[in-house]
C-alpha cells in the first residue's frame, strides 16, 4: 500500500448536514494529551511532535476510527501490508504494537490507550474527539509499566539477583521522615519539552537500578534485577553485559570514546567498589576497591566518586588508571549527592548537605575548581529540612546548562522532577531555573549526551506499605498487604486489643497517625495536622499515644516536642521538648519505664522520661561519628535496652553484626554476635521478651530473622520482590505488622530538537 499516509473516521471523507450539504472531515483527532494529524501524519503531545514510524501510526489512526471496538489482527495486517507482501506477521506485527506503546507511553498490563484482546485483535480504551483545533492539558502521570518480557527484547545470559535490602531505607527513612524531601523556590515553567520517551518499561518490582545515556547518545546502560544490559536506543536492541558472579551495578558513567564505562559494583556482603566494563563485551576490570557514583571526565583523563559508605561523606579524585586517588572534599556530617563535571572537564558540581540534628540537613548546589580547589555556590536549597536520598542528582551538558531536580510541593511530595539553570563561562548562574519535566515519581539519576540533545533520567516511586502476617509458633504466615494507599505507610504499634495497627502516613501531605483493623480496607485518622507526627507509640498502660511532633518542612530547624494524647480521643498534650528526638518508647504494664534518644554530633543519648511528667535522667550514651546509623528497643519489661549499629560501609566490629544488651536494672551487659549475618538494620523486642525481630541481610538476601537471646538466629521470611525493614508484634504475640518496602523505576529520555 506504499507509506503514503491516510486515515478514516466513521464518516471520514466527509459528513452530511441535515441540509444535505457535506462538511469536510476534521484534521486532527484528540485523546488524553495527545492529537493525532491525520493530513500530516503527525502525533502530538500537548502540542510537541512524537516520533511514530509509519507502521505504529497506520495501527493507531485504524483503532481511532472504532473507538471501543476490537480491530483483528488480520484488518491490522491487511492496513499494513498487501498480500503479495511476505513478512513474519505475528512478529512485525508485535513489533509495531510495541513501538506505538512506546509512543504512547502505554503498557500491555495496565493499559490506557490500546488493549489486547486475547486471540482476536486489539482495542483503543480512551473517548477520541474529532475537531480542527486542540488545546494541550497538562502532562498525564507516570504511565503504568509494562511486562518485562516487553521491555528487554533480544536479550542473552539473563541474570537473577536477589532483592536489595534498603540499607539506608531503615536509617536514612526515619531522617527522611524527620527531615522532609528536598524542594527549592518556584521557578516559571519552561516550555514543553520535544519530546519524552520511556527507554525502558520494567514491571513492578523489578526496579531499574541504573542507567546511564553514551556519549555519542546512541546507547544506554542500565541495570535491573535480572543483569546488566546495553541497549541501541533508536532500535531498541538489548544486550546482557558480563559482570563478576555476585555483584550488581550500583552506578554507571560512560568514557568518552561510547566503548566502554565506569561501573559501581556491591554485592549484598561488600561495599562498592569501581570497575571498567566494555560495551563491546569482555571481562570486566576492577579499578578501585571502594567508591560509589563514579563520574567521568569529558575529556576521559579523571574519574571522580564518592566514597565512606552510606552516609556518602567525601569526593575522591584519581586518573582514569585509578592511579594517585585524593580526597577533594568532605567531613563527617556532610552528605553529597552524585557528581557532574563541566563540559571543559575542569569543574566538579555537587549537592551537599550537613546534618545539622537540630534537626536538619541545609542543602547546596556547589562546583569546586580543580584548578584552584575554589569552591563556588550556585543555588541555596530554600527549605530547613533536606533529606539526600538517593542523592539529588545533576548533569551538566554541554550549553552550559546546570540539570538538577527538585521535589514537589505537597501533597505530591514524593515526586521530583527536572529543572535547568545556564551557568555562565565564569561558572556563575545566567539564568533563572526552569522546569523541564512535570510527572510522577522521583528522579534518581541524570546523564546526557556529549551534545546535550538527549537527556536520560531514572524516575521510581517507592512505595513503603504496612504488611500483617500471623505468627505461628516458630514461623508466620505469608505476610498480607494491609495499606492499599499508593503513599508512604510505617507501622509502629497496635491497640491493645490486638486488632488494628497504628501507624504514620503522608496521604494527605504531611505524615499524621492513622490506626487500620486487619479486617478493613481503609484507615481511621488518630492524630491529624499540618505538623509531622511521628513514631506513634502507646503508653505502658495503653490508654494514651505517645508520638513526636516535628517542625513542618518548610521551617527553620527548631525542637521536636514529644506528645501524648488519649487513644480513646481527647487533646493532645506536651510532655517534653529537646532538640533533636530520634525515636521514643516504653515498656508495657505493670513496668513504667519510657525512654527517648537524642542524636548530637557523635553521640546517641538515652534518657527517662514520664508520660505525665515528662522529662528524666539519662540512662546510657553511644560514643559514634554516626549516632543516625543506630537502631533501638526497649523491652516489655522495661529492663533491656537492645542496641544494633547498622553496617556503614566497611567493617565495623568485625565481620559479623553485634546487639549490645544494656541492662536498666543493675545486671551486667551482654552481646550478641548474630553470626551468618552482615548487617542487622532494625531491632524490635518480641512480645514476651524472650526474642528480637531483626531485618538484615546476608548472602541469601534480605530476611525477617528471629534472634533468641542466646544469639541463635532464624530467617523466618525471605521477601522475593520485596525488602522487609522491620517488624512490630501485637500485644497478644498473635500478629506483626511489617514495614515493607516496594518499587518501580524506568529510564526516560528528554529529547531536544
Amino acid at each position: 500500500m506504499g507509506n503514503h499516509r491516510t486515515a478514516r473516521l466513521p464518516n471520514a471523507d466527509s459528513v452530511e448536514n441535515g441540509n444535505g450539504s457535506r462538511t469536510e472531515s476534521p484534521r486532527s483527532v484528540r485523546f488524553g494529551v495527545f492529537e493525532l494529524d491525520l493530513r500530516a501524519g503527525e502525533l502530538r503531545r500537548n502540542g510537541q511532535r512524537v516520533k511514530l514510524q509509519e507502521q505504529p501510526f497506520q495501527i493507531l489512526a485504524q483503532l481511532i476510527e472504532t473507538p471501543g471496538g476490537v480491530v483483528t489482527r488480520e484488518e491490522l495486517r491487511d492496513r499494513l501490508w498487501s498480500a503479495d507482501t511476505f513478512v513474519d506477521f505475528d512478529h512485525s506485527l508485535n513489533a509495531a504494537i510495541r513501538r506505538l506503546r512506546d509512543a504512547l507511553g502505554d503498557s500491555a498490563e495496565n493499559p490506557t490507550f490500546v488493549e489486547t484482546v486475547a486471540r482476536r485483535g486489539y482495542r483503543f480504551l480512551a473517548p477520541v474527539q474529532a475537531g480542527a483545533d486542540f488545546t494541550p492539558v497538562a502532562a498525564d502521570p507516570l504511565p503504568h509499566p509494562a511486562t518485562l518480557s516487553e521491555a528487554k527484547g533480544d536479550v542473552v545470559q539473563p541474570r537473577h539477583w536477589w532483592v536489595a535490602v534498603g540499607v539506608a531505607a531503615v536509617v536514612l527513612l526515619l531522617i527522611g521522615v524527620r527531615l522532609g524531601i528536598l524542594f527549592g523556590r518556584h521557578h516559571p515553567a519552561a516550555p514543553a519539552p520535544s519530546r519524552i520517551t520511556r527507554l525502558t518499561a520494567t514491571p513492578t518490582d523489578d526496579p531499574v537500578r541504573a542507567a546511564a545515556i553514551s556519549h555519542d547518545g546512541k546507547y544506554l546502560a542500565f541495570s535491573d534485577q535480572t543483569g546488566f544490559y546495553l541497549r541501541q536506543i533508536d532500535t531498541g536492541e538489548t544486550h546482557a553485559l558480563n559482570l563478576p558472579p555476585g555483584l550488581r551495578v550500583e552506578n554507571v558513567s560512560w568514557f568518552p570514546d561510547s566503548a566502554h564505562m565506569i561501573v559501581a559494583l556491591n554485592s549484598l556482603d561488600q561495599s562498592a567498589g569501581l570497575w571498567e566494563v566494555s560495551a563491546l563485551g569482555g571481562s570486566p576490570r576492577k579499578l578501585y576497591d571502594d567508591g560509589n557514583f563514579p563520574a567521568v571526565s569529558p575529556d576521559g583523563k579523571q574519574i571522580a566518586f564518592i566514597g565512606c559508605g552510606r552516609m556518602r561523606n567525601q569526593i575522591w579524585l584519581m586518573a582514569a588508571e585509578a592511579e594517585q586517588p585524593r580526597k577533594l572534599l568532605g567531613e563527617d556530617g556532610e552528605v553529597f549527592g552524585t557528581l557532574a563535571w563541566s563540559p571543559d572537564s575542569t569543574r566538579l558540581a555537587y549537592t551537599r548537605g550537613k546534618v545539622a540534628y537540630d534537626p536538619g540537613i541545609n542543602g547546596v548546589i556547589e562546583w569546586l575548581d580543580l584548578r584552584n580547589s575554589r569552591v563556588h555556590r550556585v543555588l541555596q536549597i530554600d527549605r530547613a529540612g533536606w533529606y539526600n536520598a538517593p542523592g539529588a542528582p545533576l548533569a551538566w551538558i554541554s550549553d552550559g546548562r546546570l540539570i538538577y531536580t527538585l521535589a514537589e510541593a505537597p501533597p505530591r511530595q514524593l515526586d521530583s522532577n527536572l529543572w535547568s539553570i545556564e551557568i555562565n563561562p565564569a561558572g556563575a548562574p545566567a539564568s533563572e531555573s526552569l522546569r523541564l519535566t512535570s510527572d510522577a515519581g522521583n528522579v534518581v539519576s541524570i546523564t546526557a549526551s556529549a551534545d546535550g540533545k538527549r537527556i536520560v533520567y531514572l524516575k521510581g516511586e517507592p512505595e513503603p506499605d504496612v504488611y500483617v502476617a500471623r505468627i505461628e509458633g516458630r514461623n508466620i504466615s505469608e505476610p498480607v498487604r494491609l495499606t492499599l494507599d499508593d503513599r508512604q505507610d510505617l507501622p509502629f504499634d497496635w491497640t491493645p486489643d490486638g486488632k488494628s495497627v497504628v501507624f504514620i502516613s503522608d496521604r494527605t501531605g504531611v505524615f499524621n497517625v492513622y490506626r487500620q483493623a486487619v479486617d478493613q480496607t481503609m484507615p481511621e485518622l488518630l492524630i491529624g495536622g499540618d505538623r509531622p507526627t511521628l513514631t506513634p507509640r502507646l503508653s505502658p498502660d495503653g490508654t494514651q499515644l505517645l508520638y513526636l511532633v516535628s517542625p513542618p518542612w518548610t521551617e527553620a530547624a527548631s525542637s521536636i516536642s514529644l506528645m501524648r494524647t488519649p487513644l480513646a480521643g481527647g487533646a493532645p498534650q506536651k510532655i517534653l521538648e529537646a532538640k533533636s528526638i530520634s525515636n521514643q518508647q516504653c515498656a508495657r504494664a505493670p513496668a513504667t519505664t519510657c525512654l527517648y534518644s537524642a542524636e548530637t554530633a557523635g553521640k546517641m543519648t538515652f534518657l527517662r522520661f514520664d508520660p505525665e511528667h515528662g522529662s528524666g535522667a539519662q540512662v546510657f550514651e553511644v560514643q559514634d561519628k554516626l549516632p543516625e546509623v543506630y537502631n533501638w528497643s526497649l523491652s516489655p519489661d522495661g529492663s533491656l535496652l537492645a542496641i544494633a549499629r547498622g553496617k556503614e560501609g566497611g567493617k565495623e566490629g568485625g565481620d559479623e553484626p553485634r546487639i549490645h544488651l544494656v541492662s536498666l536494672d543493675g545486671a551486667p551487659d551482654r552481646w550478641l554476635t548474630i553470626q551468618g549475618w552482615t548487617g542487622v538494620y532494625s531491632l524490635d523486642w518480641a512480645a514476651d521478651g524472650r526474642s528480637l525481630w531483626a531485618a538484615s541481610v546476608g548472602k541469601e538476601g534480605n530476611a525477617l530473622l528471629s534472634i533468641d537471646l542466646q544469639g541463635n538466629v532464624r530467617a523466618v521470611w525471605r521477601p522475593q520482590k520485596h525488602s522487609v525493614n522491620w517488624a512490630i508484634p501485637s500485644r497478644d504475640g498473635k500478629y506483626l505488622a511489617l514495614h515493607v518496602d516496594s518499587s518501580s523505576a524506568n529510564a526516560w529520555m528528554l529529547e531536544r530538537p
